[in-house]
């Protein structure tokens, strides 16, 4: 599979307030292949914002190199970022005194496309993207989630072949999100464009990334597939809603490990986490002892946030 972007041995130090040397980025390396959606992902202040800097050309790094489709950033700097386009900080790259196809027009012109052979193109974005209707209503008279389906439209218009978007379902309604999740499938599948994203929804990550970069404290801590890292990470839970217990019971159950037992109305949830599957049946034989009703099992399901969490230790996403 053909590499789009290349990050190699990344690394960026910054001086503190009392003159202390920070490194932001650790020999950071990894690599994007072509067509595909990939996420780069990690807490506030893990060196995620500065890798994207760097990638953009806005942050000089001490040491490594970076190539978009085989061009160096430092040493051949305009030719590799026409390969690249941003949404970065939401929907900033788009101007609110501009209507929808005035935005699409100059950002068109100032990559060099003539006016005569991006029109057709202009309108099936405004199209695709829903805003045929307010093509001509200024940019801050749309809905948020019109701004961020513009903002996307503008790294379209630009022809790049890598798309860099930060948090682009920020403060979006649940809709408006699962709209803007299907258009960058529908990028990726119909146009084989590659998609870089970062942000701190998991659900999105989740939802639409093949393959995940997460970085703390300025190391790279994993790097895999989505469903891969699922998979080291799946452990089977249950919730079981079970009736009154005896105090013998009770005692028996908290001995049992990866087993939690909370009060509810008039009983015990008790959940399970089962490393070893002869857990469950020995809370079940605990509840024989005294014929106590169960009236619930539920398995719970993993989901990327839990996994992230776990990456990183147990720490706040």
């Amino acid at each position: 599979m053909e590499t789009v972007l290349k990050v190699d041995n990344l690394t960026k130090i910054y001086s503190g307030p009392e003159g202390e040397k920070i490194k932001a980025l650790n020999d950071i390396s990894f690599e994007v292949p072509r067509g595909m959606i990939f996420g780069l992902l990690g807490p506030n202040g893990a060196g995620k914002t500065t890798t994207i800097k760097s990638i953009c050309g806005l942050v000089q790094p001490d040491a490594g190199s970076i190539s978009v489709m085989g061009r160096d950033v430092r040493r051949q700097r305009a030719r590799a970022l026409t390969q690249l386009a941003a949404v970065l900080e939401g929907n900033r790259n788009i101007y609110w005194r501009l209507t929808p196809r005035e935005n699409l027009e100059f950002f068109a012109a100032i990559r060099g496309r003539r006016p005569g052979s991006v029109k057709k193109e202009i309108s099936q974005l405004l199209q695709v993207f829903g805003l045929e209707e307010k093509a001509r209503e200024p940019v801050r008279k749309l809905s948020r989630g019109m701004q961020q389906k513009l903002a996307l439209a503008v790294t379209l218009i630009t022809g790049a072949p890598i798309l860099l978007l930060d948090e682009p379902t920020l403060g979006l309604d649940v809709t408006a999100s699962y709209e803007i999740r299907g258009l960058l499938r529908r990028i990726v599948q119909e146009e084989q464009r590659t998609i870089i994203i970062s942000t701190h929804d998991m659900n999105v990550v989740q939802d639409i990334c093949q393959q995940v970069v997460i970085i703390n404290e300025g190391r790279i801590v994993a790097h895999d597939s989505i469903q891969h890292l699922m998979d080291l990470f799946q452990v089977r839970s249950y919730d079981l809603a079970v009736g009154k217990l005896t105090s013998e019971q009770r005692q028996s159950l908290e001995k049992l490990p990866h087993l939690q037992l909370v009060p509810i109305n008039s009983g015990w949830q008790i959940s399970l986490d089962l490393e070893n599957p002869t857990l469950l049946w020995q809370a079940l034989d605990i509840l024989g002892q005294e014929q106590t009703a169960i009236e619930s099992i539920s398995r719970k399901e993993l989901n990327f946030e839990k996994v992230f969490i776990e990456i990183l230790g147990g720490g706040q996403a």
